[in-house]
């Protein structure tokens, strides 16, 4: 009798290797399945975001400066500020209708006129948006087009 007690240990011990193995599988099939999708995920920022940065390049630098410090009494700087980093409504409504009158940002004001920029697409702005927001030791949420897009709908009635 108890020889057939060890075949039988035997083969419950090979089941639950097989068992571990086949759960080590899984879980790295998980995290492999997990670190595909933050890949991914960065990917579509980082072209979001290298869409962002190009857009700022060819429409914002000359005037807000390549590091976001703007001229003094004409432009205002976009590091760490209010209307930066605060309502997004009023910024995506400053980009798409430009601004003519002073703008105060830390107790000093900004003269310049800036011109709409209402001619770029919606998920152009929501890309510049988003880079000004989360550059120039700014950190915010991202503007969607779909935030664009309502904003330049409430405005058009």
């Amino acid at each position: 009798m108890k020889y057939l007690f060890i075949p039988a240990l035997l083969l419950a011990l090979a089941s639950c290797k097989n068992a571990a193995e086949n759960d080590k599988e899984e879980g790295q099939i998980q995290l492999h399945q997990e670190t595909q999708q933050e890949q991914n995920n960065q990917t579509s920022e980082s072209a979001e975001f290298a869409e962002g940065k190009a857009i700022y390049t060819q429409y914002c630098v000359t005037c807000h400066q390549a590091n976001g410090s703007g001229v003094p009494n004409l432009n205002p700087p976009l590091q760490e500020t209010e209307y930066v980093l605060g309502d997004k409504e009023r910024l995506i409504g400053i980009v798409l209708n430009g601004a003519n009158e002073g703008l105060e940002v830390k107790g000093k004001t900004y003269s310049n006129s800036m011109p709409p920029f209402n001619y770029l697409k919606d998920e152009e702005i929501a890309a510049v948006l988003s880079y000004v927001r989360n550059n120039f030791g700014n950190e915010a949420e991202a503007i969607s087009a779909t935030e664009v897009k309502a904003v330049r709908e409430s405005q058009e009635k």
